[in-house]
């Protein structure tokens, strides 16, 4: 019988692993673990959160960034992650410029995960768990399965939730002046 082997990464490893595609991976326990390709109502929905943001971060007049899918944290000694969105502080957006691979070592102020129907675990419980460690104050999951958004707030380490559905509007602590509801972002 053969035994096939999967090699397992060290952080660094994964820092620099480049198999010559469009792919793109995380880090899972020292595994990597390729990204499934978005659908396009993924896709969609992800665009319209993006310029949601993107306009509330104008009306704040902050300096912050939205990065969709572009931008990995560290979750753990052999984790990484890397959110549909994740919104930047103008200290990580400086940062970056000087990084060789976008890979945040601090926690965003805020990611965005749009769940998969192959892969709904993942966002509410294992990236959950793992934002929570990593300190990250404020996270979404947006299921489109359900038309349900939950904003998860961190709370003495632990996130407490809100779930948002249809006509409710999204009530996010680093945007308290958001106006958008459920429905909207699913139309």
């Amino acid at each position: 019988m053969v035994q096939l082997l999967t090699k397992t990464y060290s952080f660094e490893e994964y820092l620099a692993y480049d198999d010559r595609t469009d792919h793109k991976y995380e880090l899972v326990n020292g595994k990597l673990q390729l990204m499934p390709t978005d659908s396009g109502f993924h896709a969609l929905i992800l665009h319209f959160i993006f310029m949601s943001l993107e306009q509330e971060i104008c009306k704040l007049k902050q300096q912050w960034k939205v990065m969709p899918g572009t931008v990995g944290i560290r979750t753990a000694h052999k984790k990484s992650r890397i959110p549909d969105l994740v919104i930047l502080s103008e200290s990580q957006c400086q940062e970056l410029r000087t990084m060789s691979t976008a890979v945040l070592e601090s926690p965003p102020l805020l990611v965005v995960e749009i769940v998969s129907p192959s892969n709904s675990d993942d966002d509410y419980r294992y990236k959950r768990s793992e934002y929570a460690v990593r300190e990250i104050s404020e996270y979404w999951i947006v299921d489109p399965e359900i038309e349900k958004i939950s904003v998860l707030l961190l709370v003495s380490g632990f996130y407490e939730v809100t779930e948002f559905t249809g006509e409710q509007e999204i009530k996010s602590l680093l945007f308290p002046e958001l106006k958008l509801t459920v429905k909207q972002v699913f139309a």
